[in-house]
């Protein structure tokens, strides 16, 4: 620990006598310096002990005392030493009644105490102090090294919690609590979520204070470069000291290594993802299984869902991840929380614009797939597909029905859609797209037309015929026309349109047009 007033005073070669402020001699002592000024405040900075002969002071005279010692407790100083037989014989009454009355530390130096000895003495300390939490920095180090190499994370928090005397804890990218020591912390650890995503939004390394003062909390960002791959969090009842901040920025840098995995092994874990990936959708699961070995554990010998998502198109956010990425980092988080497995394939020309994805069906992946989409892929530009649960023999066909839903999902402008939301529906809804309505103003165009002449109603008899499924009597009574008129009217929409209603394909392609146009269409 840093010298104090008590260890001065007990420093057998000084010989100083405690006169006044006996109560605060446990205060630490940032520096000794000499002034003779009256007013010597401006060339203070806080925690140093005052050393003065009271060569320019009128000591003798309680009023100049009282304001004089005023302003070094306000300035921060810590302690006066007041050196006899130079200037005054004893202390003079008048300073040692204020320095009492403000509870200001008063040490008597006698004439054969230099000032300098005073000043050598707080140095040495101050360099004793120094060396041994550098010293005490280093073994920390080396403990918490060992603890990464032999045991892991977990180990490392633990260590450190030691070392600062308060807790740690270790965040994965979305704020959740992956290794929190000691026990009791847990629950502390957890209320900080909203405080990690907010420090994962700036570059790495990054750095926040929270708490007040009996429950300060550090958090540090972990990764490199501007990618932050996690956070960790310590909390303590005081600011950290030297060693203690040594401890902190080795933890930091063994989490960093133990998150942040090399570039190269994660390029060759996506190729090998790809290459998986191209044989399941070639049919050759026995292959992809064989290749895969056991890196995605029983991943493929089991239902999953195959993901696909895109991003959409527009300006990337100024300082922004790509969205893609951080999905990608999203579902692996879920994955490792949960002990699942995942395969996440960056797909398209320049492999960035999809990310295909297999997950366990029912698994913790596919569930924060969900609850990402739900909370934030609209905003960072995503739209996401997913195909129904299947097994590796049918990838090719879940990788199409993923593909569809993506479709359909980037047409409504929904952030994600499940093929089975498409099976088990309508297909009325798909037919709102701007295409369809240009094909079906194209198609009832020219019967629009007719009937805007006021000529006869062939739109509205054309609906009302293949509704009854071409029965003549049924139609014509819901028009409220006679059979041999309705007969007429369809003889006229096959000639005006060059088209004839015994084809299934045109009775199917003029029922569509009407509900695509929902009867609303005009000619110009």
């Amino acid at each position: 620990m840093p010298p104090t007033l008590a260890s001065l005073v007990q420093h057998s070669a000084l010989k100083l006598t405690v006169r006044a402020g006996e109560d605060r001699l446990d205060t630490p002592v940032r520096w000794a310096h000499v002034s003779e000024l009256a007013d010597p405040v401006p060339y203070m900075e806080g925690g140093e002990l005052l050393l003065t002969t009271a060569l320019t002071l009128d000591a003798e005279d309680p009023e100049a005392m009282r304001r004089y010692v005023r302003r070094l407790l306000g300035a921060g100083v810590v302690g006066l030493g007041f050196a006899i037989g130079v200037n005054y014989e004893g202390i003079p009454a008048a300073l040692l009644d204020a320095a009492r009355e403000e509870h200001l530390p008063l040490l008597e130096v006698p004439r054969r105490t230099p000032f300098l000895a005073i000043s050598k003495a707080v140095s040495a300390a101050i360099a004793a102090d120094q060396y041994r939490a550098v010293t005490a920095g280093f073994e920390a180090q080396r403990e918490l090294t060992r603890a990464a190499l032999a045991e892991g994370p977990d180990a490392v928090v633990a260590r450190l919690a030691a070392h600062v005397d308060g807790w740690a804890a270790l965040y994965d990218t979305s704020g959740t609590v992956l290794a929190v020591s000691p026990d009791w912390a847990a629950r502390r650890a957890a209320r900080l979520t909203a405080d990690v995503e907010r420090l994962r939004e700036r570059p790495a390394p990054a750095s926040a204070v929270v708490g007040g003062t009996d429950d300060r909390v550090e958090l540090q960002s972990l990764g490199t470069g501007r990618r932050v791959r996690g956070a960790l969090a310590v909390g303590t009842g005081a600011p950290l000291g030297t060693a203690e901040r040594y401890a902190v920025h080795s933890a930091v840098a063994l989490l960093t290594l133990t998150t942040e995995r090399s570039r190269s092994l994660q390029e060759a874990e996506q190729r090998l993802g790809a290459a998986v990936l191209r044989m399941l959708l070639a049919g050759q699961p026995d292959h992809a299984r064989a290749v895969a070995g056991s890196l995605y554990g029983g991943l493929l010998d089991a239902p999953f869902r195959l993901l696909i998502a895109e991003s959409v198109p527009g300006e990337p956010k100024e300082g922004g991840e790509a969205p893609l990425a951080v999905l990608a980092e999203n579902l692996e988080a879920a994955a490792a929380r949960a002990g699942e497995s995942v395969l996440t394939v960056p797909d398209g020309p320049e492999d960035g614009e999809r990310l295909v994805v297999l997950a366990g069906d029912g698994g913790a992946v596919v569930a924060a797939c969900e609850g990402y989409a739900t909370r934030e892929a609209e905003e960072a530009g995503l739209v996401v597909g997913l195909s129904a649960p299947t097994g590796p023999i049918a990838a090719a066909a879940a990788y199409k029905q993923a593909e569809q839903a993506l479709s359909v999902a980037r047409r409504r402008g929904r952030a994600l859609v499940e093929h089975e939301e498409l099976a088990a529906g309508s297909v009325l809804p798909l037919l709102a797209d701007d295409a369809v309505r240009a094909f079906a103003d194209g198609l009832l165009r020219a019967l629009y037309e007719h009937d805007a002449t006021g000529r006869g109603d062939l739109v509205a008899s054309l609906r009302a015929w293949l509704s009854r499924h071409g029965q003549w009597d049924a139609a014509a009574a819901d028009l409220g026309v006679h059979r041999h008129t309705l007969r007429y009217r369809m003889r006229r929409v096959e000639e005006i349109l060059g088209r004839s209603l015994d084809d299934p394909d045109v009775r199917m392609e003029l029922w569509l047009a009407l509900k695509a146009t929902g009867g609303s269409a005009t000619a110009d």
